[in-house]
């Protein structure tokens, strides 16, 4: 079931129908849960099985951690000694801790195995004696990456003091629903449970908003994302013909296809879950707008961003032991970041890459701040400039490795950015015969796109300019006819499914 089709259309509003015809929260939870095991049911039936075992673990494991820290002959024997309590509490949080470790260990292990045993499995058959079969390739559930996240902050949360829930369908209501099931946002249980002890229905701006959300993520993602990802798609997968423009113009492009297709499934999400009077946390800030790659990494999948400073970058001890350990730290943290990506080196390059980035950028600010000269240009208009066209470099082409994670491909990239030219009858069949645009076209049309972005930052961060609820339900209807009538044939499969 795909969120951009009149199935899901349809799925949708049967459900909001029945769901808010009931009075009862419990009632509206078990709704929701079925509607969820529906959709995924409509994915992947053979892995839901394996979802609901990890989310009765994860539950049950919560509780455990959760308990009460003071140990429960404390309570009913109020003469026992205050030394012998306290041994009585570190046993106790030792134990807690243990049941930590294995809720962690079993969600990690988890997710490396489907995303890294295949992997590890051909390397092997490399070394083989015997001549190399088939590849193996063991399919991942969908959102395994995103269930798996949300299961460890949710056991870090109880252990940190968080209450851990004693109902298990809110919990697996909250791990199962359908709108971040797939690809997030990543969400915290105890956000979303205090939504569900209080739902009510939404008033007409807010239920225009989700609205809104569901026909501007259907454009981002089938008008725009797709198209980018056609023209992007001939030119990666023709490389011994494409000449350097093409390849810069498709790293351009993908940058671009791989916001509006992430960002275009998580309005509708957000959208989707807003119907239902649940509010899901934003996951984009204009991202392609900020000035430092630290920056960014608080604008891009900002909910990965959250959570990776939180269950790691402060655990580690964030920036409080020193510089070097900071600089370690990032490179630690965006290593992770790349590992959760996939299982190509190519995410392994790409995470350090960022790492590395955020070092520098690091190491600038530390630098800078001794020497007034380079504080004033970092904020001068010329310096800001800079800034943004440095980090927008970076990122742009770290995205290579992220379009192409096998290292041979993204290197062959690399190589041939500037002097090539590209093979006549690949300019006559992409541009001519496929896309119907020259060359020069297609790079006017991709700054035009950005030109446009330029000027939505503006009026949104800027000028804090929004559309009322009126406006909006008025560009509903045309934005889904425009969706209906612009989106090429069969559409692209989300990137972030991959993940």
């Amino acid at each position: 079931m795909n969120f951009i089709s009149i199935v899901y259309g349809l799925f949708l509003l049967t459900v909001l129908i029945i769901y808010w015809s009931v009075a009862q929260q419990k009632l509206r939870w078990w709704i929701l849960l079925i509607a969820s095991l529906i959709f995924y049911a409509s994915l992947q039936i053979q892995f839901l099985p394996l979802l609901l075992a990890l989310t009765f673990i994860n539950f049950r494991l919560g509780l455990e951690i959760g308990k009460n820290t003071s140990p429960g002959e404390h309570n009913l024997n109020w003469r026992i000694s205050n030394e012998e309590w306290q041994f009585a509490q570190v046993d106790w949080n030792l134990r807690r801790l243990k049941l930590l470790w294995l809720g962690v260990i079993i969600n990690v292990c988890l997710l490396l195995s489907f995303k890294y045993f295949h992997h590890l499995l051909n390397i092997a058959a490399n070394f083989s004696p015997e001549p190399p079969t088939t590849p193996f390739k063991l399919i991942a559930p969908l959102g395994i990456s995103f269930f798996t996240f949300e299961c460890i902050s949710y056991l870090i949360d109880v252990y940190r003091g968080a209450p851990a829930t004693d109902q298990f369908l809110k919990f697996a209501t909250y791990k199962l629903f359908f709108a971040k099931l797939i690809s997030g946002p990543i969400t915290r249980y105890h956000n979303l449970a205090t939504q569900f002890n209080t739902l009510q229905l939404p008033t007409i701006d807010k239920a225009t908003e989700g609205l809104w959300l569901i026909a501007r993520g259907a454009v981002k993602k089938a008008i725009l994302a797709d198209h980018l990802g056609i023209f992007v798609d001939l030119c990666f997968g023709n490389l011994q013909w494409a000449g350097s423009v093409d390849m810069w113009l498709a790293t351009f492009a993908y940058g671009l296809q791989l916001y509006f297709d992430f960002n275009g499934y998580v309005d509708i999400a957000r959208g989707s879950a807003l119907l239902f009077g649940l509010v899901l946390p934003e996951n984009f800030y204009f991202p392609y707008f900020s000035t430092s790659i630290a920056d960014f990494w608080r604008r891009w999948h900002m909910t990965l961003g959250d959570w990776l400073r939180n269950y790691i970058y402060f655990p580690l001890g964030g920036s409080r032991r020193g510089l070097g350990r900071t600089c370690w730290n990032l490179l630690t943290v965006m290593l992770i970041a790349g590992v959760w990506h996939g299982s190509a080196w190519g995410f392994i390059v790409w995470g350090l890459f960022h790492g590395l980035a955020l070092v520098i950028h690091r190491l600038t600010d530390t630098i800078s701040d001794r020497f007034e000269i380079l504080e004033h240009f970092w904020q001068n208009p010329l310096g800001i400039v800079f800034a943004w066209f440095l980090t927008q470099l970076m990122v742009f082409t770290s995205w290579i490795w992220f379009r192409l994670p096998n290292l041979q491909n993204s290197s062959w990239v690399f190589q041939h950015l500037w002097g090539r030219s590209a093979d006549p009858q690949f300019a006559q069949k992409v541009y001519v015969e496929v896309l119907n645009v020259s060359q020069y076209q297609m790079a006017w049309m991709l700054v035009t796109l950005a030109i446009f972005m330029a000027i939505l930052y503006f009026l949104n961060s800027k000028l804090q300019l929004q559309f009322n609820w009126h406006l909006k339900l008025v560009f509903v209807p045309l934005f889904l006819y425009a969706v209906w009538l612009l989106a090429p044939e069969g559409g692209l499969p989300y990137i972030y499914f991959d993940f």
